[in-house]
């Protein structure tokens, strides 16, 4: 079975075992912690037919870790002013075990 869940603005397809990687919540998490993401799109797979339509499924996950993309630079320039900028983005993600996906 597998779902495909909605997280940071992207949609991962999912199944229970996957290790895979969802931008970092606003509220704090620590490392073992359990999350239920509920923000599901779709559920496959042998099994799903009575688990289908969005609200009826929820995804279990551990935390394994934080980590951080690599930098993005972002340069901005305005021609013939002599005007340059430089700023870089590391974005904050979490690294998730997949452990069930089950009916709400």
């Amino acid at each position: 079975m597998y779902a495909i869940l909605r997280a940071g603005g992207k949609q991962l397809k999912v199944a229970p075992g996957d290790r895979v990687r969802i931008e970092k919540p606003s509220e704090k998490v620590a490392r073992g912690q359990k999350l239920r993401l509920s923000d599901i799109v779709f559920v496959g797979g042998e099994g799903s037919k009575a688990l289908k339509g969005p609200g009826k499924v929820s995804v279990q996950a551990t935390v394994l870790g934080e980590i951080r993309t690599r930098k993005v630079l972002i340069f901005k320039k305005k021609r013939r002013k002599q005007q340059r900028r430089t700023k870089g983005h590391r974005q904050a993600m979490l690294e998730v075990q997949i452990d069930a996906i089950e009916p709400i």
